[in-house]
Parts: structure tokens; sequence; C-alpha cells
């Protein structure tokens, strides 16, 4: 067994069996079906108050474009090695060449994606002085129509033949609907294919049968109405009942993460990172890692700990940012030697 509660009662891998998955990693081919966006980051500097209006003049010095969303997690699955498809809609405009050109730049397909009239998701965060002042948010976010639903799905039947794990990226901007997420399910399952999902509010309980289901624990108690107390995991077995899903895996910030099993077992996951500079990202991180970790045949709990490594890389970099296979394993010997 190459993974284990050790004596402090912390997860635990060998080195070899890490170095062995980032090598299987790079054999794998992740789907990722969800809402892609693009970050624009603005920085500058202040200087002065408008004379309009009582807010900071920022003088733009500098202009940055990165992917958000599922896009990010398609980034993080390609620094890895691995091969991804990303079933995404955007749109006819200039954020939507924008979030082509960087997908193609990273050696991420392209072919997967459904444009649409709605614009393409575009965040825009100006910042100064490493603060971010104000973000502007260009989007619509209600459902897809039945036209749209119908290209997507198609889209996501091109891709499963070569998919070895999926993931449901959901930021609530209406690509996840229920057809489209049964539907995927059940194209997933057919193939004994791993699910992991990054779940929002609105669809919250529509992934039954999902492998990995991933919340931050507000997001959980909120959804169910009740606390989760992780120290009394008695009532848990209920959860799993209305969920429908294997595993939970809990994101508790500085705490690290928690993975729960159906049987009430939990398995803490303490932070490995040295230094917290923005934790923009990181989950997109762990849900990149923990689907091709699973992929590369992973137990769910090796899963959870190689990407709580890369979740202590990506935390110290600025925005949403890649971790390749690489610094996982410079993080992982730091940590044993440290």
């Amino acid at each position: 067994m190459t993974s284990s509660i050790g004596t402090s009662g912390t997860p635990t891998i060998t080195r070899s069996r890490l170095v062995s998955l980032l090598d299987a990693a790079r054999q794998q081919h992740v789907l990722i079906v969800g809402d892609a966006m693009l970050d624009v980051y603005l920085r500058g500097s202040v200087d002065r108050i408008s004379p309009e209006a009582p807010v900071p003049v920022v003088r733009v010095e500098e202009r940055r474009l990165a992917l958000g969303g599922a896009a990010n997690v398609a980034q993080n699955v390609a620094a890895l090695g691995a091969q991804c498809d990303l079933v995404a809609v955007i749109g006819n405009d200039a954020g939507g060449a924008s979030l082509r050109s960087h997908l193609h730049q990273a050696a991420i397909r392209e072919r997967s994606l459904v444009t649409s009239n709605r614009p393409t998701t575009t965040k825009t965060r100006v910042m100064a002085r490493s603060q971010q002042l104000v973000r502007f948010d260009e989007e619509v976010d209600s459902d897809l129509n039945a036209d749209e639903i119908e290209m997507v799905l198609a889209a996501i039947s091109r891709a499963m033949p070569d998919a070895t794990a999926v993931v449901f990226e959901d930021y609530n901007k209406g690509v996840l609907m229920p057809a489209v997420i049964e539907g995927t399910i059940q194209q997933a399952k057919a193939r004994n294919l791993p699910i992991v999902v990054d779940p929002k509010f609105r669809n919250f309980f529509g992934f039954r049968g999902a492998t990995v289901f991933k919340p931050n624990r507000r997001e959980l108690e909120s959804a169910l109405g009740a606390t989760v107390d992780l120290e009394h995991p008695e009532a848990l077995p209920q959860t799993f009942e209305r969920l429908g899903v294997d595993h939970l895996l809990m994101t508790l910030g500085e705490r690290g993460m928690a993975l729960v099993a159906a049987d009430g077992i939990v398995h803490r996951v303490p932070t490995t990172a040295r230094e917290v500079y923005d934790v923009v990202g990181a989950g997109d991180t762990v849900t990149a890692y923990v689907a091709t970790m699973l992929a590369a045949g992973a137990s769910a709990l090796e899963a959870a700990i190689v990407a709580n490594f890369a979740a202590g890389v990506e935390v110290g970099k600025l925005g949403a940012a890649t971790v390749s296979g690489a610094e996982v394993l410079e993080a992982f010997d730091e940590h044993q030697t440290g």
C-alpha cells in the first residue's frame, strides 16, 4: 500500500509512487465540461483622486490576459503534460478570440468549444499596489437554449471516446444544465471513467454518480442547510445519500482539505503551502490534479494528497496560475526535508 495514515494522522505518499503517478498523468486525456472565462488584469499606479468623483485614478501600466474557470482547469491539466478537451460556450467576440488564442498557446485543443451569440464571460480586475480596486464582469449567465444544449452535447459525444477522466467545472454561467450533466455522466459511467465535480449552488444535487465531489465547506453547508461537523461524522452518510457521490473533497482554506468517503471515514490533508500570495485559481488547480491523478490510477486519497501539493505551489503565485509535475515533485521534496 503506497499511501496510508501515518502515526501523526497525516496522509502520506511515497516519492516513487508520486513519480509513477506524474509519469502516468502524461498519458491521460481529461474531458472538461463547464464555464470557461477570460481574466483581464489591469495593473497600474494611483497618485491622485478624480476631479469628477471621489474615486482613485489608476494609470494603467500593464494589461494581462489569462484563462479562468474551466479554461484554467484545462491549462493545469496541460501543464501536467496530459491532453484535454474543453467543452465550453464562448462568444463570437474579441474575448472569445483571445480565449482561443490562449488555449492554443497552452497546447489545448479548441475543437470542443461551442460558439454562441452570448458574450464570452470576461472578468476585468483593476489592480494598484497589488490590491484589487474593482472588478468588472461581462457575461450572460442565463441557461443555455435548446440549440446551444444540443451543440454542447454533440461536442461532449465527439470528445468522450478519447477521455480517461471527466471534469464538471460549474460557475453558474448556464452551461451545466441538467440535460448536459446527466448526458455526460451517463456516457462517462458507461466507460467507467472517474468523474470530478467542482459544483455551484444551482445544480448542487445534480451530479449523482460522481467519483469526487469538491465543494468548499461554505458551499456544502449552504446547500445542505446545516453545519458539517468533521469531528463527528456520524451524519455524513445522510449527506452522501442526498448527493449520490463516492467521495467528498472539501477545501478548508489554510487548514488544507478533508477527504470524506461514503462510509464516513475522514482523511485530513493539511496544507503544504510555504507562502500564500494569492488564492485565486487554487481550486481549479486542485480539480485538474485530482481528475488527472484518478485517470492515472491513483486512489481518491492519493489524488487528494498530490492535488494538495499542487495547491500549495499555486497559492505562492500571482493570479490563476498553472503548476507543473516538476514543481509538485520539488514541493514534495522540500516538505519531506522541511
